[in-house]
C-alpha cells in the first residue's frame, strides 16, 4: 500500500507563531503561564506545553490565580475580556492569529460605519464569538443560506468568514445576501492554509482508496478536511492519534492518503506514518 502525504498539510502559520510564543513564555518552578482558552485545539499538544514548559490552560479569565503571564489563544478572545485582563496587571502575551485579528478589526470597523455583520460560521466556536465582540451593531451569525431566510436584515451588511470555512459555502452565503440587500460589503476571511489544505486533500482523496485526517476532535479545519475527503472517498477517518487506527480499513487498498489539520503537530503525523507503515507490513507479510 502506498501512503501519500497530502501537497499541505498540518501547522499553519497562526498556529506555528502561537506554539513558539507559549514556549518562549515557560514558566518556572514558582510561576506559571496560563491560556485563557485551549490555545490550540489539539489536545496532544497541549499537554506537550504543560508537561514541558509549564504551560496550564484556563477555561476563562476568572480561573487566573497566581500566574504572571496570561497568553491569548490563536482564536482569541471577546473584547470585553480582553480589556478586563488588561486591568490585573498580569503580563498579557497576545498569541490571536493575525488572520483571526482581522475579522475583529472588519467587524468593528464596518460596524462603526453602520453595516449590520454577517459572520458565516458556527457561533459556538471561540473565534466567532470572538469576532461577534467587536462589533456594535447587530451581528447574524449562520452556517447556510437557510438560516438566513428568516433573518429581518438591514439595507447595508458586511459579511465575513470564520476563518478555517469552505469558500463554496460562503460565497453561496454572499450570492443569497447580494440577492436581498442593497449593498453588501464582502470580506474573504478564510485563510490561505484552510484553502491550500482543503485543495491538497480535494486532489488526494480523488485517487485515493483509503483517507486518514490527523486533528483534533473539536478542531474545525480538521473537521472541514475530514468532510471533504469523506465525500470523494468513502473509506476515510478521522483520528487525533496512531492509537485509533484500525488495520481492518487497510485491508486490499492500495493508496493511503494521509492529511492533517492546521492544529496537528508533526511528531503526531509521523507517528501515525510510522504505524500505519507497520500496519502495512503486517497486512502484507
Amino acid at each position: 500500500m502506498k501512503i501519500e502525504l497530502a501537497k499541505n498539510y498540518g501547522f499553519c502559520f497562526g498556529v506555528k507563531r502561537a506554539i513558539k510564543i507559549a514556549e518562549n513564555s515557560a514558566g518556572s518552578k514558582d510561576s506559571t503561564s496560563a491560556t485563557i482558552g485551549e490555545l490550540i485545539h489539539n489536545s496532544l499538544e497541549i499537554n506537550r506545553l504543560k508537561d514541558n514548559f509549564r504551560v496550564k490552560t484556563l477555561k476563562n479569565i476568572n480561573e487566573l490565580t497566581d500566574e504572571k503571564r496570561a497568553i491569548i489563544r490563536t482564536h482569541g478572545i471577546t473584547k470585553g475580556d480582553l480589556e478586563r485582563l488588561k486591568t490585573t496587571g498580569i503580563e498579557v502575551i497576545d498569541a490571536t492569529c493575525p488572520f483571526v485579528t482581522k475579522p475583529q478589526n472588519i467587524a468593528e470597523k464596518m460596524s462603526n460605519e453602520g453595516y449590520e455583520i454577517v459572520i458565516f460560521g458556527d457561533i459556538n466556536h471561540p473565534e466567532v464569538r470572538g469576532v461577534m465582540s467587536y462589533s456594535t451593531k447587530p451581528v447574524h451569525v449562520v452556517l447556510s443560506q437557510e438560516e438566513l431566510a428568516g433573518a429581518k436584515l438591514p439595507q447595508k451588511v458586511a459579511v465575513i468568514s470564520q476563518t478555517t470555512k469552505k469558500i463554496e459555502e460562503f460565497m453561496t452565503i454572499v450570492t443569497h445576501l447580494m440577492q436581498r440587500v442593497k449593498e453588501v460589503r464582502v470580506f474573504n476571511t478564510i485563510c490561505n492554509a484552510t484553502l491550500e489544505n482543503q485543495e491538497a486533500v480535494r486532489e488526494l482523496a480523488s485517487k485515493a482508496d483509503v483517507m486518514v485526517i490527523i486533528g483534533g476532535k473539536n478542531s474545525s479545519n480538521t473537521k472541514q478536511l475530514y468532510l471533504i475527503a469523506k465525500n470523494l472517498c468513502k473509506d476515510s477517518y478521522l483520528i487525533e492519534s496512531q492509537n485509533e487506527l484500525n488495520s481492518e480499513w487497510f485491508k486490499d487498498k492500495k493508496i493511503c492518503g494521509v492529511s492533517a489539520g492546521a492544529s496537528t503537530p508533526e511528531w503526531v503525523i509521523q507517528n501515525v506514518i510510522k504505524e500505519l507503515e507497520n500496519i502495512d507490513k503486517i497486512c502484507n507479510s
